[in-house]
């Protein structure tokens, strides 16, 4: 009965991508986790999962992470009635930025690429500056929610230079390998075929506009109709924290929506350095974003209560009426955050349950060395995806990986770049991730929708990364 551990996870997947409910997919995936560990009484299963849930907040990461959800909630809503989303599209539109479908895409993959430093921070930027646009050309939210989740994970790993490198970095180094750690990394990164591939086909759809499955239909939909939901979607954030009008007096600037961003973004290296002391890489990523988005937030609030110039002679926004703006978009975010506790909580009882060393006994070291690098990403995927955690997976493969590497003879860092293509694409297509889950809160997106259009694509980036660890395993043995 030992497979019964991959249920809670498959289960609560199954029924999200079925009924598209996926609050109550969550928690029957979790209940049912919770009833594994009870040892099959789901009245105790019950008790447990009101302690897994309560164990969620115990946890210094995820409830940063949690935190930083409401908190940027508050930050969507002030930017917006401050004008600052109304003046950035004036002032786009004077640059010629987003006037056209390819405008529009290629801001939105740019910005994903340049801000490498941190995942959610790229998500949000890349839906905060890039929703009106897609929104006044009839592009679908979904299509947003891709370009947010196709420049976050991948982008972060193929640029090592954040806290995703310095955590790879410290497994690597802790398996006391032949070759400098650093050398290592460094070398995968060319072999993270998944993440190249991702980001590759997202400029070539930018580019060129192609695309086919449900992500051509959700395009489709939106030109022909100007709906850039689907009807009866469930948006990450209510529909009244994403289209707020600002006030009569307010005169719409792009500095308000542009200052807080390029605070929130400088302040993310500052995280980094103060959190890794003076070590970029060695920096808390959870910890820097939270006070990257709480000092942004700050900053706003000071900027709009500050009066204009004397032929205005008023402030754009006093602090009383921003804190009302803040509470109501936080309150916005609360179905996010709830989302992200369950998912949380799952993967904490996927991890009790050892279902991540339990694939990876199941598969075993059989077969012909060529082979292996193409069955560390399949079975790195699978782990991935089913607990909803790149950092997981990563934690789980790279000691399995690295001294089996040695044994058969093949590159540690071909193997290592295989661990990462599968946590990446993993991470990039599960709906129980916090990078998915946040793409599609930046997006205003239905969840399941963005898991569902973005799918088709990935599985055409993993097999062509699959092949191409076929070929990298030929040569190399």
């Amino acid at each position: 009965m030992d497979w019964i551990v991959l249920l809670p996870p498959v289960v609560a997947i199954g029924l999200a991508m079925w009924t598209r409910q996926i609050y109550l997919s969550l928690f029957a995936g979790l209940w049912l986790g919770t009833t594994i560990l009870a040892g099959g009484n789901p009245v105790l299963g019950l008790r447990e999962l009101a302690d897994q849930i309560v164990t969620v907040f115990t946890t210094e990461s995820n409830a940063r992470i949690l935190v930083f959800c409401l908190l940027v909630g508050g930050l969507v809503a002030l930017v917006q009635a401050s004008g600052g989303v109304q003046g950035f599209i004036k002032w786009a539109r004077a640059r010629g930025w987003g006037e056209s479908r390819r405008g529009a895409e290629l801001l939105a993959w740019g910005i994903g690429v340049v801000l490498f430093v941190e995942s959610n921070i790229s998500s949000l930027t890349v839906g905060a500056v890039s929703r009106p646009l897609f929104d006044r050309l009839s592009l679908p939210r979904e299509k947003l929610a891709y370009y947010c989740d196709a420049t976050c994970a991948p982008v972060c790993m193929s640029i090592p230079l954040n806290g995703w490198g310095a955590f790879v970095l410290g497994l690597v180094g802790a398996q006391e390998l032949s070759q400098n750690a650093v050398a290592v990394l460094a070398e995968a990164v060319l072999f993270n075929f998944f993440a190249l591939f991702a980001i590759g086909f997202s400029l070539v759809l930018a580019l060129t506009g192609w695309g086919f499955g449900a992500m051509r239909r959700a395009e489709k939909r939106a030109a022909d109709t100007g709906q850039v939901l689907r009807p009866d979607a469930q948006p990450m954030i209510e529909d009244d924290v994403a289209r707020i009008e600002p006030p009569d007096h307010v005169t719409p600037q792009a500095r308000n929506l542009l200052l807080p961003v390029a605070v929130m973004v400088a302040m993310i290296f500052v995280g980094l350095y103060v959190t890794g002391g003076g070590n970029l890489m060695e920096g808390s990523g959870s910890t820097a974003v939270l006070w990257a988005v709480g000092t942004a937030l700050g900053a706003a609030l000071l900027l709009y209560a500050i009066p204009r110039p004397l032929r205005e002679g008023r402030a754009t926004l006093t602090l009383g009426t921003s804190m009302d703006w803040v509470v109501k978009g936080a309150s916005g975010l609360v179905p996010v955050t709830l989302l992200l506790v369950l998912a949380f909580a799952l993967g904490q009882v996927s991890q009790a349950l050892e279902m991540g060393d339990y694939v990876v006994q199941l598969v075993g070291e059989q077969g012909p060395a060529w082979w292996m690098p193409v069955l560390v990403f399949a079975v790195t995927s699978f782990v991935a995806f089913t607990l909803g955690s790149s950092w997981t997976a990563f934690a789980i493969l790279i000691p399995v990986v690295m001294p089996l590497a040695v044994e058969v003879a093949l590159p540690s860092s071909l193997m290592l770049g295989a661990v990462l293509s599968g946590g990446i694409f993993g991470d990039h297509t599960s709906p129980l991730s916090d990078t998915s889950i946040i793409s599609s809160m930046a997006a205003a997106s239905d969840h399941v929708d963005h898991v569902n259009t973005q799918m088709p694509y990935a599985l055409v980036q993993a097999g062509l990364a699959a092949v191409a660890f076929v070929v990298a395993g030929l040569l190399a043995g």
